[in-house]
């Protein structure tokens, strides 16, 4: 496999079919432009578009590792409610990008509390948000110049809920060395490109195609299992409920019934983790019981919200209320995104 190499070919798949964009730039002094005259509280399409540059593969225990990285750009980390822009500085090199998944699956492991030790440093890195590449973990870092580097890729292991073949995995830790050969003409051969006229339009950016390197994307709704209940869109995160029953219940849930939130982003179903959701079911419009939703990650659902229901509830409606939106960092686009999010109320399909 050629580490360095096999992703920068599809790097902007997609992005460079919009219309409006200029030519590559043509070395990485050149910085982000000034965001957008106006955003919306919305997923909406980003001043620029980029490659990126894979640095390597590791496995070790439960997880597979990939490590790749680009030009330094800004992000937002979220506090609760609020976002905080971090900016690029001086000292920054690239942003260096890790994600970690089930080697059987696929499935894209977030909550995996990932630091990255690199260059005599070890930092944990945030867990993002981005239109081109989902979830993974993130940030901005220097490198002390061209040469060969061995990054040092750790998790803490999952503390959620895990349920069906990942029930007795990744509870442990894990580490992987990762080389790689780091060179400032290599970074600046990363494509790059303006969206003149779109950025601030509502739409994203396609996914990258990455060979051999999964995207966390949720199951589409016709891959969902048992009984869809239906959809609905609070801060632009779209939402499909579905129940489960007898069967289809995944290993390791003690229940007959059992009710999935499964959390996307709008355009490209991204998952949206880190949320905190309560709700309740109502039947004829009196509430028949209360419910919390658990994060929990299983190989067919992948991350999802669930909870056990009584099977013998009748009831026509269900309500989710997101007591926390998700707590992790965003890319231009999604910055002001999944951050006003009010109550939804679901009809059960008849």
């Amino acid at each position: 496999m050629n580490r360095r190499t096999f992703l920068r070919a599809s790097a902007l798949t997609g992005a460079a079919s919009l219309a409006g964009c200029t030519g590559l730039f043509e070395s990485q002094s050149v910085r982000e432009p000034p965001l957008a005259d106006f955003r919306p509280n919305a997923v909406y399409l980003p001043t620029h578009a980029e490659g990126m540059e894979m640095a390597g593969m590791g496995t070790a225990g439960d997880y597979q590792f990939g490590l790749m990285y680009s030009y330094p750009h800004r992000f937002w980390n979220m506090n609760e409610r609020a976002t905080q822009k971090t900016s690029i500085t001086a000292e920054d090199t690239v942003h260096l990008m890790a994600t970690v998944w089930d080697p059987d699956t696929g499935v894209v492991l977030p909550e995996t509390g990932l630091s990255v030790e690199l260059d005599g440093e070890e930092e944990v890195i945030y867990p993002m948000l981005s239109q081109q590449m989902g979830f993974h973990y993130g940030d901005n870092m220097g490198l002390s110049g061209d040469g060969t580097y061995t990054a040092t890729v750790s998790v803490g292991g999952l503390n959620i809920e895990r349920t069906g073949a990942f029930a007795e995995k990744f509870a442990d830790p894990a580490s992987a060395d990762i080389e790689f050969e780091f060179s400032q003409s290599k970074l600046e051969a990363i494509p790059y490109r303006l969206l003149e006229d779109e950025a601030g339009n509502r739409g994203a950016l396609e996914p990258m195609q990455m060979e051999m390197l999964p995207t966390a994307t949720a199951p589409a709704k016709d891959a969902l299992p048992g009984e869809f209940i239906g959809e609905a869109t609070s801060g632009d995160a779209r939402f499909y409920a579905t129940l489960l029953s007898g069967g289809d219940v995944p290993a390791g849930i003690d229940t007959e019934s059992y009710l999935v939130l499964s959390a996307r982003t709008p355009y490209n179903h991204m998952v949206l983790p880190a949320m905190g959701l309560s709700g309740s079911l109502a039947n004829s419009g009196e509430t028949v019981t209360d419910l919390q939703f658990t994060r929990t990650l299983d190989p067919d659902l992948n991350y999802h919200y669930g909870t056990a229901i009584d099977a013998d509830a009748s009831w026509d409606e269900l309500g989710v209320t997101v007591d926390i939106v998700p707590q992790v960092a965003r890319h231009e686009g999604y910055e002001t995104a999944f951050i006003d999010m009010e109550p939804m109320t679901i009809q059960r399909s008849s």
